[in-house]
């Protein structure tokens, strides 16, 4: 009885020696897994941390609003990207060249927006960051405006310039040492279009009574950037200025005539219907022949700034300095429909278009309603003032301050 009684308190001591045994390599290796979760997670939230911190940095950058913001005026500012010696500017824009009494004042307003930064140009990181790239502006003369204020920055950053006219460009360099070429393709609706005149066999528009005007095809790209597409890495559009222009399309003498697949819309339709047409058409186009991994961005309309009438009424752009913002909603409010609402009625049919695309929209359209102060006016060189364009060095200079920021979150 002993014995067995001996032999079971053996037994139960050797059995809690190997429980505790047991609880405590247990509670060892707990400890070492709790251990190494502190590690993975004080590392995990390290780099967590920093991830968030960058996340953020490019979603400030990306989603910064340049919008909204105001100029301020900055009277030891000195512009010193380009020169009214850049050969690249057109005659009627070089406001410093043509004495405009205000054309050193105009670059001393730099825009400042209300939640970040907009960083100035920067022409050698530019050219670094989009080595072996080909950027093409499409559309009109604005557009043109923006091409040679970019190009002017560039060329006082790089000397080595080769110049012709890519892709059926209107006009284009390559900077050497960079292989970057930026060429402008010159179009005024985006589409072919030409004088109409009616047949003497009849048909649809003649049954109508339509004698001529201008034949717009929606579905059919201007022949100066159609090869565009398979050419450039980045194309910035734009398109508006030609759409409500009864001087150049006479509503009743020689209106703006659509057609789509070879046929007239019938019946007849206004322009701004046809505008949207075009923008779907050619939205289509881009898309489906874009090169791989390229860049399309729309730029906004460009405002004008007559005071007095229109360009052909007599009007005049006479102010010195950027207008307040009250000023501002006078010249474009849709509801006064005043002379200069262009801009406005635009991008509404613009960024109805671009929806659900896969394009990036430039908007320099409010930050520019301000400066009526910026256009060559008088010294344009023309027999009217000229209220559309804009002074170079100018406001497009900051157009591309924009378009720099906008490219490095991409």
């Amino acid at each position: 009885m002993a014995t067995r009684d001996h032999t079971h308190t053996t037994a139960k001591k050797t059995a809690n020696t190997t429980a505790t045994l047991l609880f405590i390599s247990l509670l060892c290796f707990a400890s070492l897994l709790l251990c190494l979760s502190i590690f993975k997670t004080t590392n995990t939230n390290t780099n967590t941390n920093h991830i968030s911190y960058n996340n953020q940095q490019t979603l400030t950058r990306s989603s910064c609003n340049h919008t909204d913001g105001r100029w301020i005026h900055d009277p030891t500012f000195t512009f010193t990207q380009y020169d009214a010696t850049c050969k690249d500017i057109f005659k009627g824009w070089n406001c410093l060249a043509n004495n405009k009494s205000n054309a050193l004042n105009i670059v001393k307003w730099r825009w400042k927006p209300r939640h970040c930064d907009l960083h100035p140009f920067d022409p050698l990181w530019f050219l670094q960051r989009f080595r072996d790239a080909n950027i093409g502006f499409v559309g009109d003369s604005l557009n043109r405006n923006m091409f040679v204020s970019l190009v002017c920055a560039l060329k006082k950053a790089s000397s080595d310039v080769k110049k012709w006219r890519p892709a059926g460009a209107d006009r284009g360099f390559t900077f050497v040492q960079y292989n970057v070429t930026v060429a402008y393709h010159r179009t005024n609706l985006l589409v072919r279009y030409g004088r109409w005149l009616a047949n003497h066999n009849g048909g649809a528009l003649e049954s109508l009574g339509y004698k001529q005007g201008f034949r717009v095809d929606v579905d059919v790209p201007d022949g100066s950037w159609v090869k565009a597409t398979r050419f450039h890495d980045i194309l910035i559009f734009n398109t508006g200025h030609w759409w409500w222009a009864p001087s150049k399309f006479d509503p009743v003498k020689s209106p703006m005539l659509f057609f789509e697949k070879g046929l007239p819309v019938i019946p007849p339709i206004q322009p701004h219907y046809g505008l949207d047409m075009v923008l779907k058409h050619m939205i289509t186009f881009v898309e489906r022949e874009m090169r791989p991994g390229a860049v399309n961005i729309f730029r906004t309309q460009s405002p004008r700034h007559f005071e007095g009438g229109d360009w052909d009424q007599g009007g005049s752009c006479q102010r010195l300095e950027p207008l307040s913002a009250e000023l501002v909603d006078q010249f474009f409010s849709l509801k006064k429909n005043g002379i200069n609402v262009e801009a406005r009625l635009v991008n509404q049919h613009l960024y109805a278009a671009l929806e659900g695309s896969s394009f990036h929209i430039l908007d320099i359209t409010h930050i520019s309603e301000f400066r009526a102060d910026a256009h060559p006016s008088t010294a344009g060189g023309k027999k009217h003032d000229d209220c559309m364009h804009w002074c170079l060095p100018g406001i497009t200079d900051t157009w591309n301050d924009m378009l720099m920021d906008h490219l490095r979150t991409i």
